[in-house]
């Protein structure tokens, strides 16, 4: 804790005992039969007591934290009257009331008038400490160092006269009076610093010039109070510090005639100002709720309040225009009838859509033969350089009720309605955009996760898979399921669209799959107790028909390799032609099958539209299976990879292993596609059948 804090703590109790050694000494002093046997004080002591107790209330008054809150002016004051002011009045006049009872009791009253004079002198320095330095936070309201520190001498000129009556020399009347009347003019200079006084509106202005005339009555009571006790034979009690405390009265006083005076001569431009204050607030509560993501509805709603009060209308209504959205109209004493009366004589002038003034309706002939008590209308379009956003139409009961300056301040709100309107659709779009990126996301990661991310692995036939989505969410799936029996189904296919509608799908696909490819009890054998691939697409299409939307469908190919056998059977659903190198053959080709796209024929005539073919693979043989981002892949002159050089690439690497296969076969689709983006999602299986047969079931 700093020293002059501790000092703090210590100001309040010293000064109460400082005071009750005053009350002391002032009743010795003035009744010295109460103590005869400790005599009349000297006076030299009652004079110092004075001065202690006024310097600690001073010194905790400056030390006080400060008392402005912001711009808080009526509120300063207001404490200052209903506090300190308030009560020190009330106490001088009781006083003042006993005195005139005591004239009838004159034996009585004298103990006890020597009392309370002895409050009221507490309260009369409590009362101008107080009010001193509200003035000092009033006077150093933003204020320049020079003030400050002319203040601060002003503290210390005051402080110095504290201390006049303490030494026996007392300097000759009119050096003394030329003091004062300097020290005096150096508060009057001060006085004129009411800087403050210019942020007040007409309502404040009006209740601080009330603050002010309580508290120069205050002054005034004490004042008379003082003069009327000065020779009163029943109180006979040393003068107070009077150099000091008539020169903070008459600072106290004097600053507040001025604050009162300047509050009074300024109560006519308080209209003008608290007008353009409006039209500030009102901008400023337009731009910020777009920061409060307000909607447009509130935008209108602001702005159509904030102009009818700052060009103060009569009446007003807003006609918006948006497309595909319904706003309603707002009125303001009008009714909608007369609004469509003006609307539509404004229609027939052609004068719908630009600004127009009109301050003598009453001899305009169309506007005269609608008997409307309207002398003036404004019409403000809000339009921006892309749109039109509807009109603003203001009206007034007198002719000439606007000028140019309402104009120009419809304008102003105009403007920064149709920004606010504009910045909040972009605001809105962009929290749109993003909130579609982080659904793409969490599609992206679901999508991620419905691939398989483990091969089958076995020692008679490899596979390698590639899968690459054109944006963030691709189209392209696969999967694997084991089946009884020493047989691998694989499932390939392409749902139309992108996007978390596609992922949407592929999650779907992924579940038949699953469903559709388990056992069933009832079959009759082993070979029945799983669908064949003709069937699969059938039953797969039926249940699509129920939650594709029409205009999508998917393509896919089965194939359901049975390697206890050494065969595959498969079918396409207007998926890619599967690639096939035959080992013995030592030939490349396309097992060209018909197949309709699953969700293109939604009823049961699909099925044969879905045909079977079986095939029997030997050792070396190799499969590509993929979807059509591989081969429509395009070059820098938009020209499709296409299946031949598929084809040429396969019967370059047939004799590689399935995984350089692959890599071969995606170096070449990515040196041809150099520089160019994904055209497409990009899915590759490839499958070698090895030359060595199973062992055992997977």
């Amino acid at each position: 804790m700093s020293f002059f804090r501790k000092l703090h703590s210590f100001l309040v109790p010293f000064s109460l005992l400082s005071w009750l050694g005053l009350l002391a000494c002032t009743l010795l002093y003035a009744h010295p039969s109460l103590a005869p046997s400790i005599g009349t004080p000297p006076g030299w002591l009652l004079l110092v007591l004075q001065a202690v107790f006024t310097a600690c209330i001073f010194i905790q008054e400056r030390g006080t934290e400060e008392r402005l809150r912001g711009l808080d002016f009526v509120g300063l004051i207001r404490r200052l009257v209903l506090g300190p002011g308030l009560l020190a009045t009330v106490c001088v006049g009781l006083h003042l009331v006993q005195q005139l009872v005591q004239t009838k009791l004159p034996e009585t009253g004298s103990v006890l008038f020597t009392c309370i004079y002895t409050i009221n002198v507490g309260l009369f320095v409590v009362l101008l400490a107080r009010t001193n330095y509200a003035w000092r936070s009033l006077v150093l309201f933003r204020s320049s160092a020079r003030l400050r520190r002319l203040w601060l001498w002003f503290e210390v000129l005051l402080g110095i006269t504290l201390l006049f009556r303490l030494f026996t020399w007392t300097p000759p009347f009119g050096l003394s009076t030329a003091l004062l009347g300097a020290l005096a003019a150096f508060g009057a200079y001060i006085s004129g610093q009411q800087k403050w006084v210019a942020y007040l509106n007409r309502r404040q202005k009006i209740e601080v010039i009330l603050l002010q005339l309580a508290i120069i009555l205050a002054m005034a009571v004490f004042v008379a109070y003082f003069l009327q006790t000065k020779s009163d034979p029943q109180l006979i009690a040393p003068a107070t510090q009077h150099a000091f405390l008539l020169l903070n009265a008459f600072f106290a006083g004097f600053y507040a005639v001025i604050g009162l005076l300047v509050t009074f001569f300024n109560l006519p431009t308080a209209g003008v100002f608290e007008q353009k204050r409006e039209e500030i607030l009102s901008l400023q509560r337009l731009t910020q709720l777009i920061q409060r993501g307000q909607n447009t509805e509130e935008v209108y709603r602001m702005f159509f309040d904030s102009a009818i009060q700052t060009v103060e209308a009569d009446a007003a209504w807003l006609d918006v225009e948006e497309a595909g959205e319904s706003h309603p109209g707002q009125y303001y004493t009008l009714q909608p009838e007369q609004a469509k009366t003006m609307r539509n004589l404004l229609i027939d002038y052609n004068l719908n859509h630009i600004e127009y003034l009109n301050n003598d309706l009453f001899n305009s002939s169309g506007f005269r033969a609608l008997n409307l008590p309207f002398g003036s209308l404004i019409v403000m379009p809000l339009r921006s350089s892309k749109r039109q956003y509807g009109n603003l139409y203001m009206l007034k009961e007198i002719p000439q009720g606007f000028d140019r300056e309402s104009l120009s301040i419809l304008q102003t709100f105009a403007s920064q309605a149709v920004l606010s309107i504009e910045n909040l659709q972009l605001i809105q779009a962009s929290l749109h955009t993003q909130r579609v990126q982080d659904e793409l996301k969490i599609a992206s990661a679901v999508q991620d996760s419905l691939i398989p991310k483990n091969l089958p692995i076995d020692n008679w036939f490899e596979i390698s898979s590639h899968a690459l989505a054109a944006t963030e969410v691709g189209g392209d799936f696969y999967d694997f399921l084991h089946l009884p029996g020493r047989r691998l189904a694989v499932l390939i296919g392409d749902v139309s669209g992108k996007g978390v509608t596609a992922a949407f799908h592929v999650a779907q696909m992924k579940g038949i799959f699953h469903a559709l490819m388990q056992e069933n009890p009832l079959a009759r054998n082993e070979r029945e107790k799983f669908p064949v691939p003709s069937k699969f697409m059938a039953q797969a299409n039926t249940a699509l028909a129920r939650c594709l939307e029409k205009a999508a469908f998917i393509t896919a190919s089965l194939y359901i390799i049975d390697y206890e056998h050494g065969g595959f059977v498969f079918a396409r659903a207007g998926h890619c032609h599967t690639l096939y190198y035959h080992s013995i053959k030592e030939e490349v080709s396309y097992f060209r099958t018909a197949g309709l796209g699953l969700g293109i024929i939604r009823h049961d005539g699909y099925e044969k539209h879905i045909k079977n073919q079986f095939y029997d693979y030997n050792p070396g043989d190799v499969m590509v299976i993929y979807t059509d981002g591989i081969v429509e892949a395009r070059n820098g002159a938009q020209d499709e990879y296409g299946e031949e050089r598929l084809q040429q690439m396969l019967e370059r690497t047939y004799y590689l292993d399935a995984e350089q296969i692959k890599e071969q076969i995606l170096a070449d689709l990515n040196e041809f596609s150099k520089g160019q983006p994904i055209h497409d999602d990009q899915t590759l299986l490839v499958i070698k059948f090895k030359a060595s047969q199973p062992e055992g079931s997977l």
